[in-house]
């Protein structure tokens, strides 16, 4: 059975330590999460290697840097003008030191690249949100330039796959990426609770909690003709199927119902020889690392289950849409 009869399980993950967090944190950081984070990298990545699955690393520009000089000169003149500045990484510096353990990580990136079966991806340079009003297109494109010279200078790769930070994909902007080299980015689920992810509310966040546990939305697989593009001057579109929750230490009913969920869509993707594309962030694990990484081992032996019986296969972005895999659709 080859990959274009069969399904594939994709995993993507947003890796971006404080960078993704900063305006969330309350102006307190939390070291020892950190620094857990980034001891998981690596167990995470032996996991990877030793099951021979592949991932993509959607990875924040900054984390390349070695240190604040070396920060400083790829980032970009032309930054983000958000209305809300609490938004933007470059006003959060301006008030808070950086830290090797929160805003650096070239030696993991570099353990991602050692790594067979990984790719590394791009989550923009600076946590770029490109639905909040203020910010311009020619600012995103700089900041996609910025996370693809570092990556160029740092590692001699240019990144491919491309998540948008917060999941707020602008349309808009799609062409822009293509233009600056990125081929295939992530995209969101259908369901309502998961589109204008710039206008968060209760409601949508309750939805998306308990549509971990039970079917609020629609089937979370999906056939190959759903990864398409809008036109050859556009990346391919390959949308998330779910976002694997963390580890809920208080209960161990809810870990097993929100586990098995996954583990059936993965089935069902398996049987429909369809795309189950599953995401998290490393972060994610580092309140219960032991027991999350238990939790990804489970889920790496379900998938061989069903390569086993069924032919599904491991992917990363990248994987799932090059040759020999025509499975690329333009939008009709």
């Amino acid at each position: 059975m080859n990959q274009q009869q069969s399904g594939s399980w994709v995993i993507s993950l947003d890796f971006e330590l404080l960078w993704g967090i900063f305006d969330k944190s309350d102006n307190k950081v939390n070291t020892t999460y950190f620094q857990k984070t980034r001891d998981l990298v690596p167990r995470m990545l032996e996991v990877f290697a030793k099951h021979e699955i592949q991932v993509t690393w959607a990875t924040v520009g900054m984390l390349f840097a070695e240190n604040e000089e070396e920060w400083k000169t790829y980032t970009p003149q032309l930054k983000p003008s958000y209305r809300e500045k609490s938004y933007s990484a470059y006003e959060w510096v301006k008030k808070h030191e950086l830290n090797p353990t929160h805003h650096f990580a070239p030696e993991l990136i570099k353990n991602i690249l050692d790594t067979p079966g990984q790719e590394l991806g791009s989550h923009s340079f600076a946590h770029y949100y490109t639905l909040m009003r203020g910010q311009t297109p020619e600012q995103w494109r700089m900041d996609l330039r910025a996370a693809q010279l570092i990556a160029m200078d740092k590692f001699q790769i240019q990144l491919r796959s491309l998540v948008f930070p917060r999941n707020h994909i602008n349309l808009q902007y799609l062409k822009i990426c293509k233009e600056e080299g990125f081929t295939q980015v992530r995209s969101n689920p259908n369901d309502w609770f998961w589109q204008e992810t710039q206008y968060e509310n209760t409601l949508k966040k309750i939805y998306r909690t308990a549509d971990c546990f039970i079917g609020l939305g629609g089937r979370s697989s999906f056939p190959r003709e759903a990864i398409y593009q809008e036109s050859e001057n556009h990346p391919v579109e390959i949308p998330a199927s779910r976002l694997l929750r963390p580890y809920y230490a208080k209960s161990r009913l809810v870990n097993i119902w929100r586990l098995n969920r996954v583990k059936n869509e993965m089935t069902l993707a398996a049987k429909k020889q369809e795309v189950y594309h599953l995401w998290w962030h490393p972060h994610n694990f580092a309140n219960s690392p032991a027991a999350s990484l238990a939790e990804l081992e489970s889920l790496i032996l379900h998938f061989k289950t069903l390569r086993d019986k069924y032919g599904m296969q491991s992917n990363s972005m990248q994987s799932l849409v090059d040759p020999p895999n025509p499975i690329i659709h333009q939008k009709q």
